[in-house]
C-alpha cells in the first residue's frame, strides 16, 4: 500500500461512509495508512502526523437490553462506561463483542466509521471534540480515516452531548 496520505479523491475507497459523506456534501481530506491490527489510533496518529487526540474513536456499545449505541471518543482517552450509562440514562452500557458490532454497522471493527452504518443507532460524542479545529474519524475500512470539521459530524449525525472521558 502507498504511503502517500493526501490522496486524490479519485483514488480514496469507495466505503457506505464516503457515500453518506457525498449525500450529505460533507467536506473531507482522505487519508490512507499503513493498518496495523491492534496499533489502535496511536497507529494512525503517527502515521498521519497528527495529534492522537484529534483522531476520534468510533466505538460501539451496548445497554443493558443489548441494544447498540455509538460513542466517539478521543483517540487518548478510554470511556468511562459508568459515566456514559449515568449520562445516557442507561443501567449499564459496555462494549460490544467484536462480531455483533459488526452486525450493527457493516463494517469491519478497527474500519467502524460513524457514518453510513447498517442499523440507525443514538450516536454520543464527547464534547470537548467540538474545541477541535479538524478531527480524523474512519472512512469505513481499516487503514483509512477521514478530515473533517467537527461541527458537521454535529450536523448530519445530531450526536447527543457527553462528558465521559478517561484520562489514560
Amino acid at each position: 500500500m502507498s504511503r502517500n496520505h493526501d490522496l486524490d479523491p479519485g483514488h480514496a475507497p469507495e466505503t457506505p461512509a464516503t457515500r453518506f459523506l457525498r449525500q450529505h456534501r460533507i467536506a473531507h481530506s482522505n487519508h490512507l495508512y499503513e493498518y496495523e491490527e491492534h496499533g489502535g489510533t496511536k497507529v494512525s496518529a503517527r502515521e498521519l502526523n497528527v495529534d492522537e487526540h484529534a483522531v476520534i474513536k468510533t466505538l460501539i456499545m451496548e445497554d443493558e437490553h443489548a441494544k447498540p449505541l455509538i460513542v466517539l471518543m478521543h483517540g487518548d482517552r478510554k470511556v468511562s462506561t459508568k459515566e456514559l450509562a449515568r449520562q445516557v440514562g442507561c443501567k449499564k452500557v459496555e462494549p460490544c463483542k467484536p462480531e455483533v458490532a459488526n452486525r450493527h454497522t457493516g463494517f469491519l471493527v478497527g474500519g467502524t466509521s460513524p457514518f453510513g452504518t447498517k442499523k440507525a443507532m443514538p450516536i454520543y460524542m464527547e464534547k470537548s471534540i467540538l474545541d477541535l479545529p479538524l478531527i480524523y474519524l474512519n472512512g469505513g475500512r481499516r487503514g483509512y480515516l477521514v478530515g473533517v470539521h467537527p461541527h458537521d459530524v454535529v450536523k448530519v449525525l445530531q450526536p447527543k452531548m457527553v462528558e465521559a472521558a478517561l484520562k489514560d
